[in-house]
């Protein structure tokens, strides 16, 4: 018999836990990047668009999914998606919603106990402390050998690690309303309060190069010839589907603890709304202006093409050097990207923990001790072989992703039917979604997955196929191993309720 399913405790803390789950270190550093290196202000135009007929339209058909599934005892795809669609095959194609936020799970609890190193060593005045007087190259470059050294990796990120790993087990031992709706509640209003005087601080900025002022215009200026690019629509329509973490299965296991009537058309609308002020007013208002006052506008775009981990654990660190309190400023910076990607590691982990206790009927403790374990046994991989956590990324965190929300929306809203669906949706909403929003979830939606799916494919499935380093090929070898031992468990848990039903 499987457990009697926990609810949420309350509606604030179910939105506060589903935008924690959305918000996380992307937020804060691949967006600003993604949008100065994609057109500035004319990047909002795609992003706003593929957020109306991609994002939201998927966030509620994995509410819906959720919420459907939790009314019959189920948390993960392979369960719901056989009670959607009778078919044998329905139950394996679900199996993809276990894959991916296990793998995803494994190397973004690395990167994030590397926030929490860092949040320590600020604090501690541990960082370099270059002469400011430098050339940029020279200033930077003992930041990016402190990362470097780090993240070898070294005996005190393995530290951080351990401690990281601990912290979200503890909070999942804990359950769901009192672990990850109290945590959400502290956690998330912490994080926008430290994301605020943050931003407030790195506004004011002014030296001899440039202002944050001219920092937000760097990155807001629209350069409208972009907008003729495909690569920024295709950027655009990316960065949107992972800034709601649409495809990892953790919101239809958190939606699949609401009550059967419950609203979800405002719910997620309010968690949406959390998500993109993180994103678009906080995100966009600290890592790149700060590197336009310090570095000037020219000098900047090289900081965007730098990339997210150069951007937060480099050039950042090193801008707070030269400030009043730099230390103190360090250590809210990577104490909220901290938290931002503690949230968002929570949830991911979700979708296994309640597997097991649905369909295995283990206990909360025993269900999460086992996802622990194997979490740990398996980011050992990414933790020492940096070409393994690329890999995994772009199968996991990038190709299965946009694979699976395409297979969700087919199963919801064709094999379950548009009708049912529709009415799924809309079931105890306190304002109805709009109906052209019907024909967007049954025909654009889909269309549009589809051809992201194929440019990614076109784009870059050629050369990672043909990359041949051992680390990579191990890196293979053991997610195609994960994904047969979770093949096998979806099976054997469908001969359990079979065995029950007889």
């Amino acid at each position: 018999m499987a457990q009697v399913r926990e609810h949420w405790g309350s509606r604030l803390g179910l939105i506060l836990a589903m935008a924690g789950n959305a918000v996380g270190l992307g937020n804060f550093l691949r967006f600003p990047t993604q949008a100065a290196d994609n057109g500035g202000g004319a990047f909002m135009i795609p992003y706003m668009i593929a957020m109306l007929i991609i994002a939201i339209p998927l966030m509620w058909t994995e509410w819906a999914i959720g919420r459907y599934g939790g009314a019959k005892g189920h948390g993960t795809t392979p369960a719901i998606f056989q009670l959607l669609w009778k078919n044998p095959i329905s139950k394996y194609i679900g199996a993809l919603g276990l894959f991916v936020p296990f793998i995803v799970l494994c190397y973004y609890i690395y990167i994030e106990s590397w926030t929490l190193g860092y949040s320590v060593f600020s604090l501690l005045g541990l960082l370099p402390h270059p002469d400011p007087n430098l050339s940029q190259g020279q200033f930077l470059k003992p930041f990016q050998e402190f990362l470097e050294n780090y993240t070898r990796p070294s005996v005190t990120a393995y530290v951080f690690f351990l401690l990281t790993v601990a912290f979200n087990a503890y909070i999942l031992y804990r359950g769901i309303k009192g672990g990850i709706e109290k945590f959400a509640k502290v956690a998330m209003p912490t994080l926008f309060i430290l994301a605020f005087a943050l931003m407030v601080r790195v506004i004011l900025i002014e030296t001899p190069n440039g202002t944050a002022v001219q920092g937000l215009d760097f990155l807001w200026h629209p350069d409208f010839s972009q907008l003729s690019n495909p690569k920024v629509w295709l950027a655009a329509a990316g960065q949107v589907f992972f800034t709601l973490s649409l495809g990892f299965g953790a919101i239809i296991t958190y939606a699949s603890y609401i009550k059967k009537d419950d609203d979800i058309v405002a719910s997620g609308l309010a968690s949406a709304s959390l998500n993109e002020l993180a994103e678009v007013i906080l995100g966009g208002s600290i890592a790149i202006p700060a590197a336009v006052a310090f570095f000037g506008v020219m000098n900047a775009t090289a900081v965007a093409h730098s990339g997210a981990f150069n951007l937060a654990f480099v050039s950042l660190p090193a801008i707070f050097s030269n400030l009043t309190g730099g230390n103190f400023l360090g250590f809210i910076w990577f104490f909220l990207l901290f938290f931002a990607g503690a949230t968002s590691s929570v949830a991911i982990s979700m979708p296994i923990i309640a597997f097991l206790e649905d369909e295995f009927g283990l206990s909360r403790k025993t269900a999460v001790t086992v996802t622990v374990i194997f979490t740990f046994l398996v980011a050992q991989i990414p933790i020492f072989m940096p070409k393994a956590l690329d890999e995994m990324d772009f199968w996991a965190g990038t190709f299965f992703v946009v694979l699976f929300a395409f297979l969700e929306v087919i199963v919801f809203f064709w094999f379950f039917g548009g009708k049912r669906a529709w009415e799924e949706i809309n079931r105890g909403a306190l304002f109805k979604v709009p109906r052209v929003y019907y024909y967007i979830l049954k025909y654009v939606t889909p269309v549009s997955l589809l051809i992201i799916l194929s440019a990614w494919t076109i784009s870059s499935l050629p050369s990672k196929l043909l990359q041949s380093d051992p680390q990579v090929w191990f890196a293979r070898f053991v997610m195609v191993l994960i994904l047969a031992l979770q093949l096998f468990m979806v099976y054997l848990a469908d001969r359990k309720r079979r065995r029950l039903e007889e």
